[in-house]
């Protein structure tokens, strides 16, 4: 059981329990997000609404939330802002954290992804968030463990949480508010430029925004974004000239070169930025008023000039802090996952 915590009331929030979709597997933690494709409507207003609240919420208040719960990052990749927002969210609600990285544990010796997914819960982990390299490595981990596993970024198929805090800087740029459905982004006009094929921000985002009425427009060279990208969600376009998507945009998401997945792939980097590089006078004369998004890392001069990155559209540091609220409304709901709707300390021991 959780140790006790001070007498003092933490506020009561209320948390839709999470249902399992077709897409997962029956043994899979309904608290688990491995795919934006998890979440029904309801679902993503709910987290919404729980993200708006939480980061609301007096922080000596919101810390007794998950009190002494156990969570564990279990990252195989390198990363900032994904990896220090989740832990952030965790040690905000009052959990705590473990980290494991492949570069110093007995991953490195070897272990698979089952023996350490086995040995974290043997240790108490209630709830693991996992980057891994391999696509379907979140799936593996939820149905070997049991536990409710968040899924952080998986090879090139999908990173859900990006996505969701993607989500959110659009409908509060959009002064929209949270409670979403299936029209409230109807007559937006939102562009993804840069390395679809290796991105697994695009994947999600892809999935996620066309449900919600956006018009989605996919830009970028052949190599990069294959004409089958087009059959990933209705509502999807694809445009090779950038500055024609641009015209069309009210919100514009610009993605990484990902030169670490691009072993054999021929790419002219000078031309690519001729074409493709969200920079000041491209943005001016095409793009006015968009909102102009990255989900990070940048590489300046690359994909997008510092001019852009730090000018007056950039909406690039809010998704940063963004994530926090998001991903504290996820672990909420991966360890609310019992169907329990009273998560105050001490109401919903460990299971």
């Amino acid at each position: 059981m959780p140790p006790k915590t001070p007498d003092r009331k933490s506020p009561k929030i209320e948390i839709q329990s999470a249902s399992v979709s077709s897409a997962k597997p029956p043994l899979i933690d309904p608290g688990s997000l491995l795919s934006s494709n998890d979440l029904t409507i309801d679902e993503l207003r709910s987290i919404l609404e729980l993200a708006d609240r939480l980061e609301n919420e007096d922080p000596t208040q919101r810390d007794k939330r998950l009190f002494k719960r156990r969570v564990s990052l279990l990252f195989y990749e390198s990363s900032t802002r994904t990896r220090t927002s989740f832990e952030l969210a965790a040690k905000a609600l009052g959990a705590d954290t473990s980290l494991v990285s492949a570069q110093s544990s007995s991953i490195e010796k070897g272990e698979s992804l089952k023996d350490t997914g086995i040995t974290l819960r043997s240790l108490g982990a209630e709830c693991i968030i996992l980057r891994s390299p391999y696509s379907g490595a979140p799936y593996l981990l939820a149905e070997t463990t049991g536990l409710p596993v968040l899924n952080a970024g998986d090879g090139m198929h999908e990173h859900p949480s990006q996505a969701l805090l993607d989500l959110r800087t659009i409908l509060r740029h959009l002064n929209a508010g949270s409670k979403v459905t299936e029209k409230t982004l109807a007559d937006v006009t939102i562009t993804i430029c840069g390395d679809i094929f290796h991105s697994r921000v695009a994947r999600s985002n892809a999935l996620l925004l066309p449900r919600l009425g956006a018009r989605v427009i996919l830009c970028g060279p052949l190599p990069l974004l294959p004409e089958t990208a087009a059959q990933l969600a209705p509502g999807i376009v694809i445009e090779r000239d950038f500055d024609r998507a641009l015209a069309q945009s009210d919100i514009v998401m610009m993605l990484r070169i990902q030169a670490e997945r691009l072993a054999g792939l021929a790419l002219d980097l000078e031309e690519y930025k001729g074409r493709y590089q969200a920079n000041t006078a491209r943005i001016a004369a095409q793009a006015p008023r968009a909102l102009i998004m990255h989900p990070g890392p940048i590489i300046r001069g690359l994909e997008v000039t510092s001019e852009v990155a730090d000018g007056p559209q950039s909406a690039i540091a809010q998704q940063v802090r963004n994530g926090v609220a998001i991903r504290m409304a996820l672990i909420m709901r991966a360890l609310a996952s019992n169907g329990l709707h009273d998560v105050r300390p001490g109401k919903n021991g460990r299971r």
